[in-house]
C-alpha cells in the first residue's frame, strides 16, 4: 500500500506564521469536537476557540470540511503512534497482535469524535485507494506488522483489511450500544487470541 502526501486540507503557499495558525486551528477543532461534538465545529466557534479572526481561518483552510479532514489526518498520525508504541513494548511475538488490538480499541474509545472524523466525515481518506495519506498508510502498516506473522499462506494485506474491519465494527457497535456490555471482555479476548490463528497444516 502506497503512502501519499496529506490531502489538500490546507491552502498551499502558506507562510510559517500561517502554518502555526493552522496547527492551532487543528488542535482547537479537536478539543472542541471532543468537548461538544463535531457538529459544534463551525467556522465561527472555531475562530473563537483558536483566538483568531475568520479571515485568518479561511486563509489556512478552505472550509469547515477541510478543517475536519485535517483533524482526521492528525488522528491517523496519533493512532499510528499508539499502535507503534504498543507493538514495540512487547517482546514475545504472540503478544504483538493482542497489544496492538488493545491500543486500537483504547484509542477509539478515548477519542470518539476524532475517530468519527477519521472514518465517518472524510470519504477521501480511503484505505483501499492506490494513494493514501502517509498517516493512514502508517496506521495500516502497524496493523499489518502485527497481523502479517499470523498470515501463514494467506495474503497479509487482505488479513489486515479484515482485522481493521473487525476492529472498526467492534468499536462502532459497542459505542452504539448494540452489543452486550457484559460480553465485551470476551469479545476482545476472542478477537485477540483466536480469530487470526494461522491455519493448521
Amino acid at each position: 500500500m502506497l503512502g501519499a502526501d496529506d490531502p489538500d486540507t490546507e491552502r498551499d503557499g502558506a507562510d510559517p506564521g500561517t502554518e502555526r495558525d493552522g496547527d492551532g486551528i487543528v488542535v482547537a477543532a479537536r478539543e472542541l469536537a471532543e468537548a461538544e461534538g463535531l457538529t459544534a465545529v463551525t467556522p465561527r466557534r472555531l475562530a473563537e476557540c483558536a483566538d483568531i479572526d475568520l479571515g485568518t481561518l479561511y486563509e489556512r483552510f478552505a472550509d469547515r470540511d477541510a478543517v475536519v479532514a485535517a483533524v482526521a489526518v492528525r488522528g491517523f498520525a496519533d493512532l499510528a503512534a499508539a499502535l507503534t508504541a504498543a507493538r514495540t513494548a512487547v517482546t514475545r511475538p504472540s503478544e504483538v497482535w493482542p497489544a496492538v488490538l488493545t491500543a486500537y480499541l483504547d484509542f477509539a474509545y478515548a477519542n470518539p469524535e476524532m475517530y468519527d472524523a477519521m472514518f465517518a466525515y472524510t470519504p477521501d481518506l480511503t484505505l483501499g485507494a492506490e494513494q493514501v495519506p502517509e498517516t493512514v498508510a502508517a496506521a495500516f502498516g502497524e496493523l499489518r506488522a502485527a497481523l502479517a506473522p499470523l498470515a501463514a499462506s494467506r495474503d497479509p494485506d487482505t488479513l489486515t483489511e479484515l482485522g481493521w474491519s473487525l476492529l472498526h465494527g467492534l468499536v462502532m457497535l459497542t459505542r452504539g450500544g448494540r452489543l452486550r456490555p457484559e460480553a465485551q471482555d470476551q469479545r476482545d479476548h476472542l478477537l485477540a487470541t483466536h480469530l487470526f490463528t494461522p491455519p493448521a497444516g
